[in-house]
C-alpha cells in the first residue's frame, strides 16, 4: 500500500496480488528479492510421526526430520500417524498441490500386513470396487505378496488421497491392517532409505515428478 513493492518493474498496490517467485522479478525498496531455491526431499516417515504443521498432543512432526535451515516445506499428501514410508517434502507449493490432487491421477503404492489369509476373491473385490461411507473406491492394482500363518502381505496401488483410504478398503474386505508402509509415490520409490532418514531427490527424479 506504501508503493514499496515492484513486480517486473511495475509498482504493486493491491493486497493479495499473486506472484511467481521463480519467473517474476520482485523488488522491495529498490532491492531485488532473491528467488528461493526449490528443494525436493524423500522422507521415510516412522510410525508416530504426524504430517501436520503443529500437533497439540506434542507428537513429532515430519518436518522435524528434515535438515536444518531448509525453510518452509510442504508435505505432498499425508500419511496417518500409524502408517510408515515415503513422504515427499518440497517448498514447491504448486507442485505439491498438483501431486496431491486426485484429478492428476498420481498413483501411490502401499504394502499392507493384514490379519487373515487373503484370497484371490478378496483381490478381485479390491480391484472391482465397492462403496464406502464417503463414496465408491477401487484399487488401480492389487496383488498378494505373501501369506504366512494367519497373516498376509498385500500390495495395493491407487491414486485416491482420501483419509486412511487403504486401511478402510482392506478393513472393508475383512482383513484389518496390522502394519502399512507406502513404498512409492508416482515415479519416486522409497528404496533402501531407512526409517526416519531423508534424502534429496536427484535431478532425474525431480524431472520425473515435474
Amino acid at each position: 500500500l506504501e508503493g514499496r513493492v515492484e513486480v517486473d518493474g511495475q509498482t504493486v498496490l493491491e493486497l493479495g496480488t499473486r506472484v511467481n517467485r521463480q519467473s517474476q522479478t520482485i523488488h522491495i525498496d529498490g532491492e531485488l528479492l532473491a528467488s528461493p531455491r526449490l528443494s525436493y526431499f524423500a522422507v521415510n516417515k516412522p510410525e508416530g510421526v504426524v504430517c501436520t504443521a503443529s500437533d497439540p498432543s506434542g507428537r513429532p512432526l515430519v518436518t522435524d526430520l528434515l535438515p536444518p535451515n531448509v525453510g518452509r516445506m510442504f508435505n505432498v499428501g499425508r500419511l496417518d500417524a500409524e502408517t510408515t514410508g515415503l513422504i515427499i517434502m518440497t517448498n514447491d507449493g504448486e507442485l505439491a498441490h498438483k501431486l496431491a490432487h486426485p484429478k492428476f491421477g498420481v498413483t501411490k503404492t502401499y504394502v499392507a500386513r493384514v490379519e487373515g489369509i487373503v484370497t484371490p476373491a478378496v483381490i478381485h473385490k479390491l480391484l472391482s470396487g465397492f462403496e464406502l461411507e464417503d463414496g465408491p473406491i477401487k484399487a488401480d492394482k492389487a496383488h498378494i505378496v505373501d501369506v504366512s500363518g494367519n497373516e498376509s502381505l498385500v500390495e495395493v496401488v491407487l491414486h485416491s488421497g482420501r483419509n486412511r483410504i487403504v486401511r478402510r478398503m482392506i478393513d472393508f474386505v475383512g482383513h484389518p491392517v496390522i502394519g502399512l508402509v507406502r513404498r512409492q509415490f508416482g515415479p519416486i520409490q522409497l528404496g533402501p532409505l531407512k526409517e526416519g532418514r531423508v534424502r534429496e531427490l536427484s535431478k532425474i527424479e525431480v524431472g520425473a515428478l515435474l
